[in-house]
């Protein structure tokens, strides 16, 4: 079965929020488990629990994590002849979109790579390497420009914070799950239980406990997956030509260096991984990244054209 570009975009769409949906059922279900064994009311307001305590860090990503991953990668505003190539390119894309002018800014790497952030299309942040800059022609360059505004458009960065946030909190509430069945810690509660009905209820806490935290990684993970794909659609019909982004991509993943500003925590943002080393070919299944051959060979069906299904 093949399927066109904007085809690509709704079916991406519609799995990164069955996806999304899955990873906060899971958060819910070990808030559950937890409250079981803790409450007197039982499961639901465990459950309740978990997902405001998953909303509230979210939010507080939501308003500070721009300024964080800022930070944490030493961009700084561009200037000079910089400044002005990038300005020009992001302009014609903003234009070419319907956003409004993202801020920019640069980092200070030989390593050729770029990321946007902010909470919205309002507060779009695009951030390129210096590499990125000296080793791409400009249809290249505008190619990675668009495929970030189409992050912002398509609110990937919103998506993508609550996930990171979830999936990190799923592995802190199994390990206090696994720990208070180990030390004994749950008997307030299941102590009033029938014996047969209180043994159910920890083995399924212990088999939760075990398989949540995998589950998360393997969740978010696909969700970002699924975003780049959607990205690189998105931006094959901002700038027209699909070629440039994947030559840029091709750029990109030739070049082994490693991004020196860059760890697990912020690597699913860029638009290649950053992490140099492991690589796509150890295993697909745990990469924030779709596999760059897959991508390239997606973008040079054409616009409109058919492409292969995933």
């Amino acid at each position: 079965m093949r399927q066109s570009l904007s085809e690509q975009i709704a079916r991406n769409k519609r799995s990164s929020w069955i996806y999304s949906s899955l990873l906060v059922m899971l958060l819910a279900a070990l808030g559950a488990a937890i409250g079981n064994m803790y409450l007197k009311e039982g499961a639901i307001p465990g459950a309740a629990l978990a997902s405001l305590l998953g909303v509230g860090m979210a939010l507080f990503s939501y308003y500070f994590g721009a300024n964080t991953v800022l930070s944490i990668s030493g961009a700084r505003p561009p200037s000079g002849r910089e400044g002005a190539i990038l300005t020009n390119v992001t302009e014609e894309m903003a234009i070419a979109s319907g956003l409004p002018m993202p801020q920019l800014y640069v980092i200070d790497d030989s390593a050729p790579n770029a990321f946007a952030t902010g909470r919205d299309p309002q507060h779009g942040i695009v951030v390129v390497t210096t590499g990125l800059m000296d080793k791409l022609d400009r249809d290249e360059l505008q190619g990675v420009v668009a495929h970030e505004l189409a992050h912002i458009r398509n609110y990937d960065i919103r998506l993508m914070m609550m996930l990171s946030i979830i999936a990190g909190l799923i592995p802190m509430l199994a390990d206090f799950l696994m720990r208070s069945m180990w030390y004994g810690g749950g008997r307030r509660r299941s102590d009033d239980d029938n014996g047969n009905a209180g043994n159910i209820m920890v083995l399924v806490g212990l088999v939760l406990a075990i398989i949540a935290p995998i589950f998360a990684m393997l969740l978010q993970m696909a969700v970002s997956r699924k975003r780049e794909f959607m990205a690189d659609a998105t931006a094959a019909e901002m700038t027209r030509y699909p070629e440039g982004l994947a030559r840029a991509l091709e750029k990109i993943s030739r070049d082994q260096e490693p991004l020196e500003v860059a760890n697990r925590a912020t690597a699913h943002l860029y638009i290649s991984n950053p992490l140099k080393g492991g690589g796509e070919a150890i295993s697909n299944l745990f990469s924030t990244h779709p596999p760059t051959k897959e991508r390239i060979a997606r973008l040079r069906g054409g616009f409109g054209n058919p492409i292969p299904e995933e």
